[in-house]
């Protein structure tokens, strides 16, 4: 079974920092883009940022470049979210997500509700509030 965990959302002021962790296993993640989506409350669910997996390379929606990474350790089947400058705007409940055709451009890019990947976390809230 494909499992993904998320963890380490929680409660920041604005201009904090957060770091989300995906522990990832029952798949070669080695060999799988990875993921991070966002749901806010009353909006669609959308890609927030990809990682390749062949080459490592990184994604971004254009509201949170300059202002998240990803990134992964292969070693540990874990996907990384670091966040930071964040705002309230960011306040969702973040999901990481695969498949074994995930198109990271598209995902970053394409309108909000519209990726489809096969497998998901449960999702970890995070609220950035004053």
């Amino acid at each position: 079974q494909v499992q993904l965990v998320e963890s380490g959302g929680g409660l920041v002021q604005p201009g904090g920092s957060l770091r989300l962790s995906c522990a990832a296993a029952g798949f070669p993640f080695e060999y799988h883009a990875m993921a991070w989506f966002r749901k806010a409350p009353g909006k669609e669910r959308e890609g927030v940022s990809c990682i390749s997996s062949s080459t490592g390379n990184t994604y971004y929606r254009d509201s949170v470049k300059g202002r998240f990474t990803i990134s992964r350790d292969n070693a540990k089947n874990t996907l990384y979210l670091q966040m930071d400058s964040l705002i309230p705007e960011d306040t969702a409940v973040y999901y990481c997500a695969t498949d074994p055709v995930v198109n990271c451009y598209n995902l970053v890019t394409e309108a909000a509700g519209e990726s489809k990947l096969d497998y998901w976390g449960r999702g970890t809230q995070v609220t950035v509030s004053s």
